[in-house]
């Protein structure tokens, strides 16, 4: 079923958690069978609404909490 999900998200805007507490938000563009997700045009929600531009990233499947589309994702 998460592969499902995931596989509905590609190619849109996900909202990621991180053990430690980082959220990421960024344009999902692909993934593998460990959830390592590879996100374009990425950035780190930092606290009080700012941002920190990361670009194109690759993030470990290990680290992944929570993989969410934010709300009214097109």
């Amino acid at each position: 079923m998460a592969v499902r999900v995931l596989d509905e998200s590609v190619g849109k805007v996900v909202l990621i958690k991180l053990k430690g507490g980082k959220v990421i938000r960024g344009n999902l563009q692909g993934f593998d069978q460990h959830m390592n997700l590879l996100l374009e045009q990425s950035e780190e929600i930092l606290d009080e609404g700012k941002t920190n531009a990361l670009g194109t990233i690759v993030v470990r499947g290990d680290n992944v909490v929570i993989i969410s589309p934010p709300r009214g994702n097109p």
